[in-house]
């Protein structure tokens, strides 16, 4: 009698657990469709990749859905729909932001790829040869991945000309225009390479030193001014969690609105103006 009731009782848990397993993989799945739209939004901040056209739809129909969520739980439906309306248009600066954070870690690795090079030069390598070990040596960092593409290019047979100057091109960085330059400059004209690649090495991270302290003295004015700009915004969601519905009842009439759009384009422009004048580097 045991036997049975055991077999019944396994059958019954195997059931169970397949049909919890189906509803797991059931669940995977838009989280993998999230993870697979979300993809070039990654790729743009690690190898400056910029997404295609539909790839920029699927991000945009995303973070529609998700400020229209947000915006619901927070301030009601109206609020929910004001926020997805501007979800598409927020896609670009979001690419543009990872895109520029991207420019900079490359142009800041620049310095140790000229010193490797120097090295590699003054080990008896040829410019080609030089770029190909480096891309194997697999350097760390965004200047690392760029030099193992540089490499496979080199490897199928690209000009070594015209790999540099898409380096350069898509690096938009004066460090990495210096380099570029004195790499081309010595294939027509000669010189000591590796000499002037340790200068330029040093040259950039000067550069980058002075830069670093640039920041950190107006790090405390930027911040000041970026929160005296975003009290009008903050003040309206703080009114909002203490006596929901305050949000709406603005909406609702119309000279209220009209004001309220105004604070917030003054708002957005004074963020915008901070931001200008407060950018420090060329990059």
């Amino acid at each position: 009698m045991t036997g049975p009731l055991l077999a019944a009782t396994a059958a019954m848990l195997g059931v169970f657990g397949a049909w919890e397993t189906l509803t797991l993989i059931e669940q995977l799945r838009p989280a993998r469709a999230v993870g697979r739209a979300l993809a070039p939004l990654r790729l743009a901040g690690r190898v400056g990749r910029m997404p295609t056209v539909p790839e920029r739809r699927r991000l945009a129909i995303i973070g529609a859905g998700a400020l229209l969520v947000a915006g619901w739980l927070l301030a009601g439906p109206v609020a929910g729909f004001a926020l997805a309306a501007a979800g598409p248009a927020a896609v670009g600066p979001v690419l543009a932001a990872r895109h520029r954070r991207w420019r900079r870690a490359l142009g800041d690795g620049a310095p140790g790829v000229a010193r490797a090079l120097a090295d590699a030069l003054a080990g008896g390598h040829a410019i080609r040869g030089a770029l190909e070990g480096l891309g194997a040596d697999s350097l760390p960092g965004v200047a690392g991945a760029e030099l193992r593409t540089v490499a496979h290019r080199l490897a199928l047979g690209v000009p070594t000309e015209e790999v540099l100057i898409g380096l350069r091109d898509r690096a938009a960085h004066p460090a990495w225009d210096t380099l570029v330059a004195a790499i081309l400059l010595q294939r027509e004209a000669g010189g000591d390479l590796a000499a002037l690649l340790r200068s330029i090495a040093e040259a950039a991270e000067h550069a980058r030193r002075v830069e670093a302290d640039a920041r950190g003295l107006t790090a405390q004015a930027r911040a000041t001014a970026r929160l005296v700009a975003g009290l009008p915004c903050a003040a309206l969601a703080l009114g909002e969690l203490l006596a929901p519905g305050t949000l709406g009842a603005l909406v609702a009439d119309a000279r209220s609105r009209l004001l309220l759009l105004a604070g917030m384009a003054l708002a957005g422009v004074a963020l915008a103006a901070i931001g200008r004048i407060a950018r420090v580097g060329g990059s």
